[in-house]
């Protein structure tokens, strides 16, 4: 699996420990933020740039990173078909992969250590959507996710 990575210039350090643990692990990264902490991207610009990839089809996951993880998750949800959530614990990190079928992990270097960054982007691609839910659940998630879908077509012109 292809994951991009970006961050802005105070998320440079988590961006990195998370991008080496997860290649790591075998996944291809593709770097579309900060490439030091001395380049002062900003997080808007992080962030688009990691929709755009995701977007574009170059990668099916993204993590993008800044102080807090808010600011870039705000953008990125400004992107059709990214579904970006800031997490500040490796319990939710699971969970929006399994749950809610986010493509998009956020996360904040001012509240994430690099060790817990490292296991929640682990445990986060690690996950698939449903799985192992009982086929009522799984239905339930499916017909929310449509429905997403359907407020995202209906509001996005």
């Amino acid at each position: 699996m292809k994951v991009a990575i970006a961050s802005d210039f105070s998320g440079y350090r988590l961006k990195e420990a998370v991008k080496d643990h997860i290649r790591s692990l075998g996944y291809e990264v593709l770097d579309r933020g900060a490439k030091s902490e001395e380049e002062r991207t900003l997080y808007f610009d992080a962030s688009a740039n990691l929709a755009k990839c995701i977007q574009d089809g170059e990668a099916e996951r993204g993590i993008v990173i800044c102080g807090t993880g808010a600011g870039v998750s705000m953008i990125a949800n400004k992107f059709k078909g990214i579904y970006a959530v800031a997490c500040e614990s490796v319990y939710t990190a699971e969970k929006i992969s399994l749950i809610n079928n986010a493509n998009v992990l956020a996360m904040g270097e001012k509240v994430v250590s690099h060790a817990m960054g490292a296991e929640m982007a682990e445990r986060w691609l690690a996950g698939q959507w449903c799985q192992d839910f009982e086929p009522q659940r799984k239905a339930n998630n499916e017909k929310g996710y449509a429905r997403l879908k359907e407020i995202e077509n209906e509001n996005y012109k």
